[in-house]
């Protein structure tokens, strides 16, 4: 995934629980969304998602293959 559509997926979703990603091996990573990474010089941009556990992961964002948010949809009143 491009460094410019992970940020912009991952950008709402930014400490809420719940969130999903998929890397390009298969491998699933389920949990919060810590902190994002882009602007370091000479580092690969990253998100780092923190599961039930408190274990931190790190995902490089170009290995991201998708982004889901199982979070329940927010109906808005009227």
């Amino acid at each position: 995934m491009e460094v410019t559509k992970a940020l912009a997926a991952l950008q709402p979703l930014y400490g809420k629980d719940n969130v999903e990603i998929v890397t390009l091996d298969g491998e699933r990573v389920r949990g919060i969304v810590r902190s994002m990474k882009t602007t370091q010089a000479l580092t690969t941009p990253s998100v780092k998602i923190e599961r039930a556990g408190g274990e931190i992961v790190k995902i490089p964002f170009p290995s991201i293959a998708e982004i889901k948010d199982h979070n329940p949809v927010e109906e808005t009143a009227e």
